[in-house]
């Protein structure tokens, strides 16, 4: 069990019987919470939301922690060591995603400094997301969010919760939310505007985002979004391989990580170009920690997929993982002439008859189109990401054929 005291540093953290596979669930969810609340920190310059990073971040050190020392014991043989090694690489990816999404949240919570007008414009490109405090008094306290039904009518979703220490990831349609809990809102502006004085009993008020006065601004901004989005989805991808033995996937990460290079080269020479316009040059270390960062997590997913990349196998506590996913990821080639060949997808839903959702599409002469607002439609040659269930993502690929 480990403890964790912010003021005093780390306590202990002792050897517990406890599954490998839920502690893999769990790093997972846990990382990629940590990619998304820290960027939301950076964006929104808000020091709430960089306090639960780095209240994450210590509780991914125990799990990690914890988790190499089931692993340890788990290797009987040789050939135990050989399947588990992977494992170990996946355990120690989370951990670096976990410490460069911590190093990220510095650039609010040391005060690294990122120039207003940057966040500004950042915070345009990308859905407001907010920590708030469930009231007593909220209409919303003892109701799931089933009966609540936030998302079909505000587009606001609850991506986590935090009671106590407990973290509930992942809240699905039976989840209850109870006063004094800490929920964690992603949504358009208008709409969490409209939930947060339900929920807390407080109004939302959110600071105007200043005006560009960097030239060049509006491509350093297309840049690092970019970033961040293929960066998520480099780890999202990573998982999917590794849970699913998916070598096609982990080819997809590795070409995700060949785009970050090139966009952080690029976001680099930015960054350089806007120094010569700044008024204060120091004030850009913000982007700097950003690039470095997210270039990092890329990175990390690369070596998640390693064990695939090597046909080293999965082992089975991976497979027991796999049993108790009812939604997985899939990587699917248009064909030529095939039934999504002219297919249209709004918002990533594709006009057919299959419940399955396109998260990314890597198009042979225009790259990556990621996000759930996709808006296009589909050629031969497009490589599509989509996530559904295991019937319609077979169905999904008959239609490529």
């Amino acid at each position: 069990m480990g403890r964790f005291d912010g003021r005093d540093g780390p306590l202990s953290v002792r050897y517990e019987p406890a599954s490998v596979k839920d502690l893999l669930v769990e790093m997972k969810d846990t990382a990629e919470l940590l990619i998304d609340l820290s960027y939301s920190a950076v964006l929104h310059g808000s020091p709430t939301i960089a306090h639960e990073v780095v209240e994450l971040e210590h509780r991914m050190d125990v799990l990690q922690m914890r988790a190499r020392m089931s692993l340890m014991l788990a290797a009987r043989s040789p050939d135990e060591a050989e399947t588990l090694a992977p494992v170990l690489g996946v355990v120690g990816a989370a951990d670096k995603i976990s410490d460069a999404a911590g190093d990220i949240a510095k650039i609010v919570t040391e005060e690294i400094g990122l120039p207003d007008a940057m966040r500004g414009a950042l915070t345009e490109g990308v859905e407001t997301l907010v920590r708030a405090t469930v009231s007593p008094d909220s209409a919303y306290a003892g109701r799931t969010l089933k009966d609540i039904d936030l998302e079909s009518k505000t587009g606001v979703r609850v991506i986590a919760i935090r009671r106590d220490d407990d973290w509930v990831f992942n809240p699905g349609p039976k989840t209850r939310i109870e006063a004094g809990d800490v929920t964690l809102l992603r949504g358009p502006e208008t709409g969490v505007a409209d939930v947060h004085p339900t929920l807390t009993g407080d109004p939302f008020d959110p600071s105007d985002p200043p005006e560009p006065a960097i030239d060049d601004l509006e491509r350093a901004v297309d840049s690092i979004v970019l970033m961040k989005n293929l960066s998520e989805l480099a780890v999202d991808l990573a998982y999917g391989s590794v849970l699913f033995d998916n070598e096609a996937l982990a080819e997809e990460v590795s070409n995700l990580e060949i785009e970050v290079d090139a966009l952080q080269s690029r976001f680099e020479a930015w960054t350089l170009r806007a120094a010569r316009e700044a008024d204060d040059p120091v004030s850009l270390r913000g982007l700097i920690h950003l690039g470095v960062a997210t270039e990092e997590i890329s990175d990390a997913a690369l070596e998640i997929t390693e064990g695939v990349m090597r046909d080293i196998g999965v082992h089975p506590v991976v497979e027991m993982a796999v049993q108790e996913s009812d939604e997985i990821i899939t990587r699917t080639v248009v064909g030529e002439g095939s039934d999504l060949d002219g297919t249209r997808v709004e918002e990533g839903i594709p006009a057919t008859d299959i419940s399955t959702s396109v998260i990314a599409i890597r198009r042979p002469d225009e790259g990556w189109l990621v996000g759930h607002d996709i808006d296009t439609t589909l050629r031969a040659g497009d490589a599509v990401i989509s996530k559904g269930t295991r019937t319609s993502a077979a169905e999904f690929e008959a239609l490529a054929a």
